[in-house]
């Protein structure tokens, strides 16, 4: 007999010993029972031919799918190291946590990063340090001449994830800790449910490809009940999604069952109908005809800033958005770049990996573009993607962004524990799942107060790493503000790094970076193809 059946037999064996002690020891039917269903389980891993495993080792096959299934669990709390982002690190995450309860967040011994490898970024320091500056004041305009409305936002904020991704109580925590801290919430695409406007914080609703929340029977735009929506106070900016970092270019289905009533009401859908969101728009399909839509948008929501989030894909596509502003005059009032490491409830792997500009490389190219056709001072740039530090957003500030949203450094604040179990229904903490006993265990008002902690925290960290650079504001850092080591032996300033265009170059032709000058060529704010001829 091979070894691999030894388990199986030795089942068998205590099986039968249990069945003939019965009438002489009083435990021997624990042992038949126990025993007995072992070997019978070990009957149908033989007979079974879905799984070689349980085939080949009866009984105990089945070890094998118990540790694969506690697997992350073990490794996130004992094996994980402090710095393993996967896809935040431990690190991470408990500054996340020890702001988010108002702890203290200092490090005793010094850093553990190695700051002699590759890649390792800080700001430099001045020898005349500022005066502390009241995190409060930092916050931006956003909305040009063409907006009614302007808004003035923080430099941080809450971005998109909807209802239906999220729980009623982590919206409502989300929401109600905007408010304390005078800062927005992005809806996500699943559009206003009445959990957004429970507390009143305010809300930048985004109108994505599905218009939930503002579509007639036919699944398009519905103007009336957008501007029924849109003219609530709470709603203080929209945004156009054009795509989503963690699967950009991709739509998404939400199956018919998990279409609840409060879903159904809050997106404009019906029940019992898989909800459908296009990979696509279907008001409008050339850069002109968006411009067009962003008109509409802004005159039927009574002038409020109007923009759009995208994470950035051919080049030329963005370029031709741009070329439609210069034509037609219309210019958006900001632009969000969502970057590739940007998070998701579900994805297919292979997006998630391998489609999509990282961020950074994004918010370079969209930054550069704006100022090469003299547009960067109409529109502000805001950006998304695993952003959780005040070092992480002042490193986008740096290098041309006007503010920063985070989605996941949020959950963390309201108790996320990172158990990648966002697509199952099965979130451990409450906050992604629509699993009415899971949300009782989030308390709104406690992670109201973390969410309003771990801003205003994130915040002052802000203001002391600014002071200790010289600067008083987010808008006066620069590209030379920050270094990066790119050797053992050489470090390099942002301004070094990168490329940055100078004001109006691609429109008076006097640009030599063959990366813009060739894919503006390909660009036709007629359409998103490029153009053969290029």
């Amino acid at each position: 007999m091979q070894s691999r059946y030894t388990v199986f037999i030795l089942c068998i064996l205590m099986a039968a010993l249990g069945a003939v002690s019965l009438p002489f020891w009083e435990g021997g039917w624990v042992v038949l029972v126990v025993f007995g269903a072992l070997t019978l389980l070990g009957v149908v891993d033989l007979a079974q031919r879905h799984h070689s495993i349980q085939r080949n080792y009866p009984v105990i096959g089945h070890i094998r799918w118990m540790v694969e299934y506690v697997r992350p669990e073990i490794r996130q709390y004992l094996i994980e190291a402090d710095q393993d982002a996967a896809p935040f690190s431990r690190s991470q995450r408990a500054l996340v946590y020890q702001r988010a309860k108002g702890e203290a967040g200092e490090r005793p011994f010094g850093t553990l990063l190695d700051v002699y490898r590759d890649g390792y970024e800080f700001i430099a320091h001045s020898m005349n340090p500022a005066v502390h500056a009241d995190p409060a004041s930092f916050r931006i305009t956003i909305g040009n001449g063409q907006c009614a409305r302007p808004y003035s936002a923080s430099v941080f904020n809450i971005s998109a994830m909807s209802f239906g991704s999220l729980s009623a109580n982590a919206i409502r925590a989300l929401n109600r800790g905007a408010k304390l801290g005078g800062f927005s919430h992005d809806t996500g695409e699943g559009s206003i449910s009445p959990y957004h406007r429970e507390f009143g914080g305010d809300i930048v609703w985004e109108v994505a490809s599905g218009y939930f929340g503002c579509r007639g029977p036919d699944g398009r735009f519905d103007p009336d009940k957008f501007a029924a929506q849109a003219a609530a106070d709470q709603v203080r900016m929209i945004e156009i999604k054009l795509s989503q970092g963690a699967k950009p270019g991709h739509g998404g289905v939400l199956p018919a069952a998990k279409v609840t009533r409060e879903i159904s009401e809050t997106r404009g859908v019906p029940m019992g109908v898989d909800c459908i969101s296009p990979p696509r728009h279907s008001a409008f399909s050339t850069p002109l005809e968006m411009m067009g839509f962003i008109t509409t948008l802004r005159t039927l929501s009574g002038g409020k800033p109007v923009g759009f989030k995208l994470c950035i894909g051919h080049p030329w596509e963005f370029m031709a958005i741009v070329k439609a502003m210069l034509q037609t005059g219309v210019h958006p009032d900001y632009i969000v770049i969502d970057g590739a490491e940007g998070g998701t409830g579900a994805a297919p792997t292979e997006f998630s990996d391998h489609i999509g500009a990282p961020m950074r490389e994004g918010l370079l190219f969209a930054h550069n573009v704006l100022v090469g056709a003299g547009l960067r001072d109409q529109i502000k740039i805001g950006v998304a993607g695993k952003i959780v530090s005040a070092f992480d957003i002042a490193s986008v500030l740096a290098i041309g962004a006007d503010w920063a949203n985070a989605a996941r450094g949020f959950m963390f604040a309201i108790g996320c524990v990172q158990s990648l179990s966002c697509n199952t229904n099965r979130c451990p903490t409450g906050v992604a799942t629509q699993d009415a006993l899971r949300q009782k265990g989030l308390d709104v008002p406690d992670k109201a107060e973390r969410v309003h902690r771990f801003h205003r925290q994130t915040l002052k960290s802000l203001s002391d790493m600014l002071a200790a650079a010289g600067l008083t504001h987010p808008d006066e850092l620069g590209p030379h503000h920050l270094v990066r080591r790119v050797s053992a032996t050489q470090i390099k300033q942002f301004s070094e790094l990168h490329i940055f265009l100078a004001p109006g170059e691609l429109l008076d032709g006097s640009c030599r970076e063959g990366f813009y000058t060739t894919n503006w060529a390909r660009a036709e704010a007629r359409s998103f193809d490029a153009l053969a001829a290029a």
